[in-house]
């Protein structure tokens, strides 16, 4: 299953995020350090399921539809809040470092009200600029990984050039720890010259930024978009960074509580929300209600919640979503279920290596593919688009 690592400095709304992200209990308050262990949940990924094109009853397996709407887990981790100087061991020190091991990318929650310093203390709105935030982050993941490799970074050039070893194969072994792939390695090392053993510290950690930004990618979350300061501070963060997204963490959390309490219906991601019976709600609860949808739902088209995680998957993780039956003709498996599966792949990915992901006897026995829409055989080559339906034919 696909991780991600929900992070960012203390007091932000990060465990907000978290918590209506995934719809977990992760404690939340308003000082710094709440949270001290990585947290882990599952969050979901929205794709729409053929169900309702194909007039079918789906039986879903491995994920949820509602309505037509699939919901396909993915893993959360909330990461205790960073500050500067984490990888020096200042706040809770590389323990913070530690848990984003294993995500393949970074949602980094950022106040857009500038109203918490830079260690995550409550300061008055506009006071600290938020796009400071976003470098430190940068700088601390970046030197986390280069106090990884300096220390031995002597001994492993003297390596590679007196033996004539693969740069990128010697590094990424020695960042295997940290969830640096091979792959990853070759790519940033196309923008640098070969001549390691003379690289300086600058030259190192340029290479360390290009790596991590193809190996731990980063989704930034401007949360508290409905305080009077963001607006203008969003706006600056979307003209210098990719992939900036507007959220409002804690009107999610109230539309989740007010959908479970009966009061509304709402599916995250949407740009409003019904009142079933407005006689239940008090007065206070109405205008929050209202507020919600003026401020936020009206302004930036969602809570920006579901559209993070959706983002970090379809764009910075370049994934689809493709349905896996054995029957091509009733959709289902062979036990009757309709649409079992809903798997995430990498874009670009062919039958063969959709054949791998439902099991590794059915990749290995893999003779060919149909398209279930169109009742077709299709090549093992073919690449596979958003949606497909395809049935795998394997002798094993």
């Amino acid at each position: 299953m696909l991780q991600i690592a929900v992070t960012g400095k203390p007091n932000v709304g990060k465990s907000s995020f978290f918590n209506s992200a995934t719809l977990s209990e992760v404690e939340v308050a308003n000082y710094p350090f709440t949270t001290i262990d990585a947290n882990k949940a599952i969050g979901f990924v929205t794709a729409t399921c053929p169900c309702k094109e194909l007039d079918v009853t789906c039986n879903p397996r491995n994920s949820e539809c509602w309505d037509g709407l699939r919901k396909i887990p993915i893993e959360l981790i909330d990461v205790a809040g960073l500050v500067p100087g984490a990888h020096e061991g200042k706040g809770l020190g590389n323990k913070f470092l530690d848990d984003l091991r294993q995500a393949r990318a970074l949602i980094h929650v950022i106040d857009a009200s500038g109203g918490t310093d830079e260690e995550g203390r409550p300061c008055s709105l506009g006071e600290h600029d938020p796009l400071d935030d976003v470098d430190f982050l940068h700088t601390e993941v970046s030197m986390w990984v280069y106090s990884i490799l300096e220390r031995n970074w002597q001994r492993l050039i003297r390596k590679i050039m007196s033996e004539h070893l693969s740069f990128a194969n010697v590094i990424a072994d020695q960042l295997s720890g940290t969830g640096v792939f091979l792959e990853d390695v070759l790519e940033a090392e196309r923008i640098m010259d070969n001549n390691y053993d003379k690289w300086e510290k600058e030259d190192i950690v340029r290479f360390l930024d290009k790596l991590l930004s193809i190996a731990k990618p980063i989704i930034i979350v401007a949360n508290k978009v409905d305080t009077p300061t963001a607006k203008e501070n969003i706006k600056r963060l979307s003209e210098k960074y990719d992939k900036v997204i507007p959220a409002s963490a804690e009107s999610e959390l109230a539309l989740i509580n007010a959908k479970k309490a009966g009061l509304i219906e709402y599916n995250s991601g949407d740009d409003h929300f019904t009142i079933i019976d407005e006689s239940k709600l008090s007065h206070k609860q109405l205008q929050a209600l209202n507020y919600i949808q003026a401020n936020v739902l009206d302004v930036y088209g969602s809570t920006g919640i579901q559209k993070t995680i959706n983002t970090a998957i379809y764009d910075v993780l370049n994934q689809i979503v493709v349905y896996p039956v054995e029957d091509e003709h009733k959709y289902s498996d062979q036990k009757g279920n309709i649409l079992p599966d809903a798997l995430l792949v990498k874009k670009g990915s062919n039958p063969r290596d959709l054949a791998y992901c439902v099991h590794t006897d059915i990749g290995e026995g893999f003779t060919h593919a149909i398209d279930a829409r169109k009742n077709m055989r299709i090549s093992s080559e073919q690449e596979l688009k958003q949606g497909d339906i395809i049935s795998i034919i394997s002798n094993k």
